[in-house]
């Protein structure tokens, strides 16, 4: 009999749908339960074909023992190797070489010194930093937030000069992002499970956590929709995330992903609604049964990404790909939301025009 685990923590609903959906499919040798773990031993399996991981980016406890796991054949949802080594800032430096559009984004140091350091530790970053290239690329307004945060958590709307420093003295020992805000006419949030399977929802993040599936606007236009499921399953496949959600701000009609390293999204019932949580539970179900058929004992039975398996720099856009990041900066340019041309080859030439208050930013 192979078991399919599920590993969690706080949530309710989904776990207990899952295990419940995968025992009434009755499948032949494979059933559901909740994770049990009694004992971790150096190279000894668990007694699970599969496990959906929900709740190891909080314990590193279970970060760990899912990787002995996986090291003696366990197919781990999602492979535990790889959620430890990504982040989102990361995450948008590989949608750039893909061809996925996002927002301009830089990277901070922390504000405080990080624990056992000194200023001795940081010989080789710059003071100041070049706060006139940066502010010049990104631009406000803008968000700052920690560069592999989960959640809103720590997560600052930064409108001017003036508002951004006060706010970046409280990020203490965060390592920050700060990314262009996209002023979206629609926002979609994506659950994409096996790097196939994507239901997408509209979405107001705007509104109480609540009513966020409770958008108000027309249905999107049917190309729209499948270029924002095209740009999922490109990101998944790279990332090799076998279960995630990809969230996209439209702005002039192009989908610009804006956080796509969701690896534990949110399946509470109470949140996406019935018919969402009915879909994610029946794929994810689907999903865990095909990874368990496929599953062999005492081999690597992980998902690796296509950045892992083959590297993503370098890699050249297809002629639609380049079209549509053409677009992008088109009309990002006749809004005034860039102001640098694209090449041939779907590339963005960066030529940062200056912008008042950069010098007295350079003083900080």
């Amino acid at each position: 009999m192979k078991k399919i685990g599920i590993l969690f923590g706080q949530e309710n609903s989904f776990p207990q749908a899952f295990v419940e959906r995968v025992n009434q499919k009755a499948e032949k040798n494979i059933s559901a339960e909740f994770v049990r773990i009694d004992k971790v031993i150096q190279a000894e399996p668990l007694d699970y074909a599969v496990i959906i991981d929900r709740i190891s980016q909080d314990v590193p406890f279970y970060r760990a023992t899912l990787k002995n796991a996986a090291i003696c054949g366990t197919a781990v949802i999602n492979n535990p190797f790889w959620w430890s080594a990504d982040e989102k800032f990361f995450n948008n430096a590989l949608a750039e070489k893909i061809g996925v559009p996002v927002p301009k984004t830089v990277i901070l140091p922390s504000k405080e010194l990080p624990d056992d350091t000194t200023d001795r530790s940081f010989r080789n970053l710059a003071y100041p930093l070049d706060w006139d290239g940066i502010f010049n690329y990104v631009g406000f307004p803008a968000y700052m937030k920690p560069f592999d945060g989960g959640g809103w958590k720590e997560v600052y709307q930064i409108t001017s000069l003036d508002d951004l420093w006060p706010k970046y003295d409280q990020t203490k020992q965060y390592v920050m992002m700060l990314q262009e805000e996209i002023i979206f006419e629609d926002y979609f949030r994506c659950y994409c499970i096996g790097g196939k399977h994507v239901r997408i929802m509209q979405y107001e993040p705007r509104n109480p956590h609540h009513l966020r599936y409770e958008h108000g606007k027309a249905p999107a236009a049917k190309k729209l929709l499948e270029t924002v499921k095209d740009y999922v399953i490109k990101l998944n496949k790279y990332l090799g995330y076998d279960f995630n959600t990809v969230e996209f701000a439209i702005r002039n009609g192009i989908p610009y992903a804006i956080d796509f390293c969701n690896p534990a999204p949110d399946a509470e019932v109470t949140s996406v609604g019935q018919e969402n949580f009915d879909w994610v539970v029946e794929t994810a179900a689907d999903y865990a049964i095909e990874r368990a058929k496929k599953q062999k004992d005492g081999i690597d039975n992980l998902t690796w990404g296509e950045f892992v398996k083959t590297g993503a720099a370098g890699v050249p856009l297809l002629d639609n790909e380049k079209k549509v990041v053409k677009k992008a900066a088109k009309k990002d340019a006749e809004v005034g939301a860039i102001d640098h041309p694209v090449t041939d080859e779907g590339t963005i030439k960066t030529a940062p025009v200056k912008k008042a208050g950069a010098k007295k930013a350079a003083k900080k």
